[in-house]
């Protein structure tokens, strides 16, 4: 793995106790890094802090205790140069395309041509440049959050931080995106860090999957797939897809069980 781009040490977050709840150990303790330029995904049960984790990464929460850093400076806030995508379509529907996308632009003070002019080659990296003048009620749902995405791209993140961005969609449209994806990702030469209830998702996209536990969440494996960075969704096909999809479920399976026995009334 390259040189770490983000650093997590010691991380814990604890919910505190209210009136109505006890106090909740949500996460960690988790230490992992992130390599410069390198695809990671997250997968673990449902309610073990994955997004939680991903929120403390980008700055949008504090950890309880431990670190973040990035680019060797640490977290305390929404650092500059990183991007994040979540599941909610948060396209802006009486904005069209371009003007979604150029936001953030013209939010930083640049002038409305520039920022569509920027906005226009985030467009044609994402396969929207046709529908630029369309608004997001006409768009399909792997597109409108295409749209999110490249509103995130056109301020040139240098990590890229996504909460189970094709949740909402097909399986079919997920591999179609997720070979978008791959593309802007080599493109862009961003670090990527994914967070996915999907084992085919994450053995299909990362260099490398990390498996959390259940709650509190903690990093219980992390496994490199291998693949070369020129792949795409024809990996299917390849019997090692289906070994690694096996494999993180052989790490996965006893931490769901335990998730759900937890989440009984």
């Amino acid at each position: 793995m390259s040189a770490a781009h983000a650093r997590i040490q010691a991380v814990t977050r604890v919910f505190e106790a209210t009136a109505e709840t006890r106090a909740v150990q949500a996460l960690g303790p988790i230490d992992f890094d992130i390599g410069r330029g390198e695809f990671v995904a997250v997968v673990g049960p449902s309610g073990c802090g994955k997004s939680t984790l991903l929120d403390i990464v980008a700055g949008l929460a504090r950890p309880t205790a431990g670190t973040v850093t990035f680019e060797d400076q640490p977290v305390v806030g929404p650092p500059d140069g990183v991007g994040v995508v979540f599941q909610q379509d948060a396209a802006f529907a009486w904005l069209s395309v371009i003007d979604n996308v150029a936001f953030g632009l013209r939010r930083r003070g640049m002038a409305a041509r520039a920022a569509r002019e920027v906005a226009a080659e985030a467009l044609a990296m994402t396969g929207l440049s046709e529908f630029a003048t369309a608004y997001p009620a006409q768009l399909s749902g792997g597109m409108r959050q295409r749209v999110c995405i490249a509103r995130t791209l056109v301020l040139r993140p240098r990590l890229l931080l996504l909460d189970e961005p094709f949740g909402a969609l097909d399986a079919q449209t997920r591999l179609l995106m997720g070979d978008e994806l791959l593309q802007i990702w080599r493109q862009s030469g961003a670090s990527v860090m994914l967070i996915t209830h999907s084992l085919e998702e994450a053995a299909l996209l990362a260099d490398r999957v990390a498996v959390m536990s259940a709650r509190p969440g903690r990093i219980i494996a992390e496994i490199a797939t291998g693949w070369p960075a020129e792949r795409d969704s024809r990996l299917v096909e390849d019997p090692r897809f289906g070994r690694l999809t096996a494999e993180l479920w052989s790490h996965l399976r006893e931490e769901a069980r335990q998730a759900m026995a937890t989440q009984k009334p």
